[in-house]
């Protein structure tokens, strides 16, 4: 299966609208984790991974408008399930952190490490859902260039941020032992 043009320019729109709706929810939550004293870190790199983010579905509507691929039935269903899949974790990721949830690095001292849901398996599930979904999204429409290069910049990125929150969490009291902590807060 292939979707057309149109819908798939609906679904990028879509992708934009849910991206507003993270912000929103990313904002209330650090504005009470703010209130309870939290603290922000890896600021430095915030503004970049935010203007990847926006390049990523405008470069997936250019280069799905303007460059004309052979888009196989098979990679464009693959890919598209791979989107679903990525929704899937990251609102899974949302619920399963709550209020603790947030697009920047805040750390709230007395908050406890999270070890329900996706964490207990998957120690980053909202990046994973990242992952997926940079490489997927594009490939609906066999917009492999926006997928390489993205997903590239996209490790670049992860490269910096997860050691940066990593840091940021380490004064956390650990959980009990055996457990895995995870650390996500895109």
């Amino acid at each position: 299966m292939v979707i057309g043009e149109s819908t798939y320019l609906l679904l990028l729109g879509a992708l934009l609208g849910e991206r507003l709706f993270e912000v929103i929810i990313s904002h209330l939550n650090a504005r009470r984790a703010f209130a309870r004293g939290a603290i922000e870190y890896g600021r430095g790199h915030f503004p970049i991974m935010v203007a990847m983010h926006a390049l990523f579905i405008a470069s997936c509507a250019i280069e799905s408008l303007s460059i004309v691929h052979a888009i196989s039935p098979i990679l464009s269903t693959i890919a598209l399930a791979g989107a679903l899949i990525a929704q899937i974790l990251r609102y899974s990721a949302v619920i399963a952190l709550g209020e603790q949830w947030n697009t920047r690095i805040i750390v709230m001292p007395d908050a406890p490490v999270v070890t329900h849901g996706l964490y207990r398996w998957i120690r980053h599930p909202n990046y994973l859902a990242v992952v997926i979904e940079i490489a997927a999204v594009p490939l609906i429409r066999g917009c492999w260039i926006t997928a390489v290069t993205f997903s590239l910049a996209n490790a670049v990125m992860l490269a910096v941020r997860i050691p940066a929150e990593e840091r940021a969490l380490q004064s956390l009291p650990e959980p009990e032992i055996g457990a895995i902590v995870p650390r996500d807060s895109e």
